[in-house]
């Protein structure tokens, strides 16, 4: 089942709050809420634009680069390192699950936590 925009930034702050060592704030502007991790950013959600519900997470830049390609409605982040995040919002495939790996791979990667093949 496909997510609305609304859904997608709910189920995204949701799993954040689950985490440990995590605090959220709105430090530019009073439209993004920030997410983060010790101080790292790891979670954007863009609340300017009722048309435009997203959230913006870091993701390892050819696993973003694979979904951006299957998912028409992820692209490169919205105000960040076009490389280092993406920006996902409601669409074909964008499901709740995914949106929790996303979330959780943002928070780790934030850390510093890294997968096995990076080791």
């Amino acid at each position: 089942m496909t997510l609305s925009g609304e859904q997608v930034q709910q189920t995204a702050r949701n799993a954040a709050k689950r985490l440990e060592h995590v605090n959220t704030g709105r430090p530019f502007t009073p439209h993004l809420e920030v997410w983060k991790v010790r101080d790292k950013v790891f979670l954007i959600v863009t609340e300017d634009d009722p048309d435009l519900q997203i959230i913006t997470v870091k993701a390892d830049p050819h696993y973003a680069e694979a979904l951006r390609r299957d998912h028409e409605s992820i692209t490169v982040g919205h105000y960040l390192d076009k490389h280092h995040w993406i920006s996902i919002g409601s669409g074909p495939g964008v499901t709740k699950r995914l949106i929790e790996d996303l979330v959780h791979g943002s928070y780790d990667l934030a850390l510093g936590h890294h997968g096995a093949e990076d080791s």
